[in-house]
């Protein structure tokens, strides 16, 4: 997918907060072989690699337009490659993943994959959103099945995901897995209207619709923002945010 660095850094102190909580969940000790995936622009993960002493850090992306703003972030101890994260390879003491895991389908299947690359004594730690019930979501999923939209995106919808909480918490246990701890929770954002939270979404959510659209992405905005102003008037308005942490350890040999 074609991301925009720019449009999606708007929020960055918005979208950077749940990657603290992730890190403040993870076991920091040396000499370990750590993948960020879906590394983004490379801010987080070089945060990432600062907090691992003789650590080296791979952070992964399948996009171009991020990893080339992520490349002046690299040191002996962090390099970034571009690449699948549904299809990781290697044996890893860290699997890190911020706001990334959405964009791959199948967690049920994905995540004991992911698991089954960590090396023993190996920990992954992953927050994904789960905001999509949100009415911003629920509006632009009803645009999208508009007449005129839907013959353009010739028919696409993008449901995400992400499952239930108690779902991830069977999957690592069913795995053997230790130290599982698995919550949700909301981040309180107060953006200046509802044109923000369109623009939010336009920085992630929106990207595969955008890139199916051509010329009538402008139109599809549009019809959002006015949807978007009637269902969430004023300013400033309440965006709560919802996300699903979790991390799982695998046991030593």
């Amino acid at each position: 997918m074609p991301w925009n660095p720019e449009l999606y850094h708007k929020f960055q102190s918005e979208r950077s907060a749940p990657f603290f909580d992730l890190l403040a969940m993870v076991d920091v000790r040396p000499n370990l072989r750590v993948v960020d995936l879906g590394c983004g622009t490379g801010e987080l993960t070089r945060k990432l690699a600062d907090a691992f002493p003789n650590s080296h850090v791979t952070g992964l992306d399948s996009s171009p337009q991020m990893l080339e703003r992520a490349a002046s972030f690299s040191s002996p101890n962090l390099v970034f490659v571009q690449g699948d994260q549904a299809a990781l390879t290697g044996e890893w003491d860290l699997i890190f993943s911020n706001a990334a895991l959405q964009w791959s389908e199948n967690h049920a299947e994905l995540i004991p994959y992911l698991y089954g690359r960590l090396a023993p004594g190996g920990q992954i730690a992953v927050q994904v959103p789960s905001n999509h019930n949100h009415i911003s979501h629920q509006i632009y999923r009803e645009t999208a099945s508009e007449e005129m939209f839907r013959f353009i995106l010739n028919g696409f919808q993008r449901y995400a995901p992400v499952l239930p909480i108690d779902d991830y918490a069977r999957i690592f246990f069913n795995c053997g897995a230790e130290d599982i701890t698995v919550f949700e929770k909301i981040y309180a954002h107060v953006l200046e209207d509802s044109d923000a939270v369109v623009e939010w979404i336009s920085g992630t959510a929106l990207v595969p619709y955008f890139e199916r659209l051509g010329k009538y992405k402008d139109a599809f905005v549009q019809s959002i923002r006015e949807k978007m102003r009637a269902a969430m008037p004023g300013s400033p308005v309440f965006y709560p945010f919802r996300r699903i942490l979790f991390s799982a350890r695998k046991p030593k040999l």
